[in-house]
């Protein structure tokens, strides 16, 4: 079997920013929500799409928002989407889909969390991680644990990670702590950026296994000298950016591995929502049923 893992949150944004906008019956956008549905909807229809499940980050603050002020927050996100999360949260749970809502941890925590709970099971030939969302790369393993970016229909197995990012899976971190990653509020360190951090990380892994000293990197760089100043007065700074872009694995997700397997829809459920949404047509699409 496979194992599907939705980035709810992604496929909510990339409704809202590529579906037109609509109003429900109590005049409540829910254009979004329209297109999220639909979205899984075809997943679902996918022949090799039979145990599956969808995160969410129920409130944009997380534990990270703890240890760096200028970590991401709700600020800034459209009121009209911002509206529509507990919206597609519900969405996913009357197509009969397992939800995790995040509030302590992110919504990759949780996805990482299942990828490596069931990474090893005998029963799983595959682990496809449903987003493009490039902190994710840090969780794929071999062909075994993969990343799918269903927008743009590519999959990415760590051979694609280490020629995409230019390092392995498990310096992913590192290289967000150096490099810095403006979705998530994570600056990264002066002077560093993606050429010269995968150059150096692909020699060394770990930002505490870089040398101190420019003459010490058994790798050639530009402006190694002024990478090597900036990497000595911001070290701090750079274990705590790699901190924050690492994926937790111990979110206390309560599911066994069968009970991500989709037996359908319920279906006065769904037929509630699709009321509320004001998009009865969207029943036809459905293609199988709980009860």
């Amino acid at each position: 079997m496979k194992i599907h893992l939705v980035d709810g949150t992604y496929e909510l944004f990339r409704a809202y920013y590529g579906a037109p906008g609509a109003l429900g019956p109590k005049g409540r956008e829910v254009g979004a929500t329209r297109g999220f549905l639909r979205s899984l909807l075809f997943l679902l229809r996918q022949d090799d799409v039979t145990h599956v499940a969808c995160a969410f980050d129920h409130v944009i603050e997380s534990f990270r928002n703890d240890l760096f002020a200028g970590y991401k927050t709700g600020e800034g996100i459209e009121p009209e989407l911002l509206s529509q999360f507990e919206l597609a949260e519900r969405a996913a749970q009357a197509l009969g889909m397992v939800s995790w809502p995040m509030v302590k941890f992110e919504a990759d925590d949780a996805l990482a969390t299942a990828a490596a709970r069931w990474r090893d099971s005998p029963k799983v030939e595959q682990i496809v991680i449903c987003s493009p969302d490039k902190d994710l790369a840090q969780c794929v393993v071999g062909q075994r644990v993969v990343c799918y970016d269903r927008r743009r229909q590519k999959m990415l197995d760590e051979e694609g990670v280490i020629t995409k990012f230019g390092v392995s899976p498990e310096s992913i971190p590192d290289w967000l702590g150096l490099v810095g990653d403006a979705a998530d509020g994570i600056p990264g360190l002066p002077g560093w950026g993606a050429k010269s951090s995968a150059r150096i990380l692909a020699r060394y892994r770990h930002i505490e296994d870089i040398p101190e000293e420019a003459f010490l990197w058994q790798v050639q760089v530009p402006g190694a000298k002024r990478l090597a100043a900036s990497l000595r007065r911001h070290r701090e700074e750079a274990r705590l950016y790699r901190l924050l872009a690492t994926l937790r694995t111990d979110v206390p997700l309560t599911e066994q591995l069968e009970d991500l397997r989709w037996k359908g829809a319920p279906r006065e459920r769904l037929e509630a929502l699709c009321r509320e949404l004001g998009d009865e047509d969207l029943l036809d699409r459905v293609h199988g049923w709980l009860d």
